[in-house]
């Protein structure tokens, strides 16, 4: 453990599993004190057992929760990730208004009001936002249409709080992943299989022909990113987005002439 977080507070969204998960553990080795708040139940205690910090249960959509688990900081904040997200496959032609809504409820709306209720304590000491957003939001396909958008809706909702808030000493950043090893991707790998009468991981193994690198991320390489971000590593970084896709996106020779 090098401490690059020692004596910092983090609050981390969506901390129960996948990449949430995996920055917890990673900010805990590092030497920071956590309040880990979302949806996940019983898993997501287990992660606050083995982080040894707080665990607050609620959503990121309900002002009332977020206060909680503010309030759980004890008056201190030094670090905030917003890693709670929802992917609900769609086409453009049959999206629905509930998915539409619910992607930017959660999406967007959520580590906005987050961020939000984080303010009064970031400008105490200055401090540092990671948001999660996706290559989605710039590199969407005909089925993710409601969560491609509202990633790139918050790609844009960190740049304007980079602008507002650098001169509070409070730098704002986010990470957008291409394929990670999660329970999100899962699902997706599990819908494909139903439809091309495969297996999740003959999917997955598709998909890494159209990855440089030939392999999906794990979540412990996006959390860290995510403490890159957080650390005096990166002190002169704001308002950016840092891709971690593995080299995923379409070269300009795949492009349709």
């Amino acid at each position: 453990m090098s401490g690059r977080l020692a004596g910092r507070t983090a609050l981390i969204t969506g901390a129960a599993t996948g990449m949430g998960r995996a920055t917890a553990e990673r900010f805990a080795k590092e030497g920071a004190g956590l309040v880990l708040f979302g949806l996940g139940g019983d898993v997501l205690e287990e992660a606050a057992a083995i982080t040894g910090c707080s665990a607050i249960h609620g959503d990121v959509t309900e002002k009332d929760d977020i206060a909680r688990a503010i309030e759980a900081c004890g008056g201190r904040l030094d670090i905030v990730v917003n890693t709670a997200g929802v992917i609900l496959l769609d086409e453009p032609e049959t999206l629905t208004d509930e998915t539409w809504e619910k992607s930017f409820a959660v999406n967007v709306t959520g580590a906005m009001k987050v961020c939000r209720a984080s303010l009064p304590l970031l400008k105490l000491r200055g401090g540092a936002v990671v948001n999660i957003a996706s290559v989605g939001a710039f590199n969407a396909s005909a089925v993710n249409a409601a969560y491609s958008a509202s990633k790139a809706a918050l790609v844009s909702y960190t740049r304007s709080l980079a602008y507002a808030h650098g001169a509070d000493g409070i730098r704002a950043n986010a990470v957008a992943p291409g394929w990670v090893r999660t329970p999100m991707s899962e699902y997706e790998m599990e819908v494909a299989a139903r439809e091309n009468g495969t297996t999740p991981e003959e999917e997955f193994m598709a998909l890494t022909k159209r990855i440089a690198l030939r392999r999906v991320a794990t979540p412990d390489e996006i959390a860290s990113c995510c403490l890159f971000l957080a650390s005096d590593e990166a002190s002169f970084v704001t308002g950016a987005v840092l891709v971690a896709d593995g080299g995923g996106r379409p070269p300009t020779q795949n492009r349709a002439v």
